[in-house]
């Protein structure tokens, strides 16, 4: 029998960083989905501040994405950002324990994704680093699925504590949060440990940049390239990088935070434990969906993946909208986690085909950091849609999901038009 050849293996750092996902997103997800519930149940905040908190946390994220892609081009390390992006998330989350106005949760969740700001960039490179051309959608769906399998066990946890701790209550109590937050801490600091035991630098240039044994021309214009400050320009990143980080920035203004799904399924007759047994199916879908079709966007051009997960995106936030009963509800968010299995493979891959090898680090941060400019005005224009301001008063909750599926359709047209090629490159 033949061995396998290095090339058909995944890297460890694949595992490694799929491994650390899986546990953080545990973490995460016993916090993130109750956390929308918590500041409008028990600190009786309006809809449009949830979504300053998810906007400004996001946003913040999403800009510091690219100084660590910077950071971690300059510095010829992907491993050592990530893990201290883990670190400052891990830490951050004991101080729910103290929390008691919506303030105090805003800067909780805020440090919380900086810590995904800082390590999001790198880890993303290090996976592309990592991985040939040809294999890199499935190790980003694999990934993924990873994260969201992380995510079933967070969200099945907190289903047992929730009924453990207050039944099948409509509401989320305070000292039913504070459990979730205790639970939570567990997976948080494994994760740090994994990817710093786990993980390596293969250097960022062994698959285009810094090489060992001297200069080369890769080498030196991997230099050149860390040696700039990041900024938001995409030139020298190609026009085809550019027009796609164009059409996703359309399809995000559309796309505010998930805690307006968990509000407008409560407001459809979920209970807590109900919206959370919800969330759970949403995210075995999400992962059963994931590393398919990342291996889908590695035999297709990844840009028709990815539209058609906008196209998904937008008949399900149609359907948000109109949606009159808890099945209604239950059939979307299944479809939901569809999109999310579609898109989120094949878009990382895209990017990593769009730009030089050199500059990945940078492209992922850039890229990121450009959509979470658009997501804080998403989010907070979702909250006031939803509050029937503006033009929309007559739909009410119904108005952001109108406006979200319109915006994904046309970044879904717009993508199909603008992005060149997709096709996978087997050069490298």
């Amino acid at each position: 029998m033949k061995k396998s050849s290095g090339k058909t293996r995944l890297h460890r750092n694949v595992w490694a960083a799929s491994g650390t996902s899986f546990l953080t997103d545990v973490s995460s997800e016993m916090l993130l989905n109750v956390l929308p519930l918590f500041l409008s149940n028990v600190l009786g905040v309006r809809v449009w501040a949830v979504g300053v908190v998810e906007g400004l946390a996001d946003a913040t994220a999403s800009i510091l994405k690219l100084y660590s892609g910077w950071l971690s081009d300059r510095l010829g390390t992907r491993k050592w950002p990530a893990v201290a992006g883990d670190a400052i998330s891990a830490v951050s989350k004991p101080f729910y324990l103290l929390a008691s106005t919506w303030g105090a949760i805003a800067a909780i969740r805020w440090g919380d994704r900086v810590g995904k700001g800082v390590r999001t960039a790198p880890r993303d490179a290090l996976l592309a680093d990592s991985t040939p051309a040809q294999r890199r959608g499935l190790a980003f769906g694999l990934h993924r699925a990873a994260d969201t399998a992380g995510a079933v066990i967070g969200i099945a946890v907190s289903i047992w504590v929730v009924q453990r701790v207050q039944g099948g209550g409509a509401l989320l109590g305070a000292g039913t949060f504070r459990s979730l937050v205790l639970w939570s801490l567990v997976p948080a600091f494994l994760g740090v440990a994994v990817l710093a035991a786990g993980a390596r630098d293969v250097g960022v240039g062994r698959r285009g940049g810094r090489r060992k044994g001297g200069e080369s021309r890769g080498s030196a214009n991997a230099e050149s390239a860390a040696a700039e400050r990041p900024r938001l320009r995409l030139r020298g990143l190609g026009r085809g990088f550019a027009a796609f980080v164009m059409c996703s920035v359309i399809f995000e203004l559309g796309n505010s935070a998930d805690a307006f799904l968990v509000l407008r399924a409560q407001e459809r007759g979920l209970s807590v434990a109900g919206i959370l047994w919800l969330l759970l199916a949403f995210n075995v879908v999400y992962t059963l969906v994931s590393a398919p079709a990342g291996s889908l966007a590695d035999r297709i051009p990844r840009k028709r993946v990815v539209a058609a997960a906008w196209g998904l995106y937008a008949l399900v936030y149609l359907g948000f909208a109109m949606a009159e009963s808890v099945t209604h509800v239950t059939v979307l968010y299944l479809l939901y986690g569809c999109y999310h299995g579609l898109a989120a493979g094949a878009a990382k891959a895209l990017v990593a085909d769009l730009v030089p090898a050199t500059r990945r680090g940078t492209a992922y941060g850039g890229y990121a950091a450009a959509i979470g400019l658009a997501t804080l005005p998403a989010s907070v224009l979702a909250g006031v849609l939803w509050e029937g301001l503006f033009a929309w008063e007559g739909l009410g909750p119904a108005a952001p999901f109108v406006f979200g599926a319109a915006m994904a359709a046309v970044a879904a047209v717009l993508l199909l038009v603008m992005v060149p090629g997709g096709r996978v490159n087997s050069e490298e």
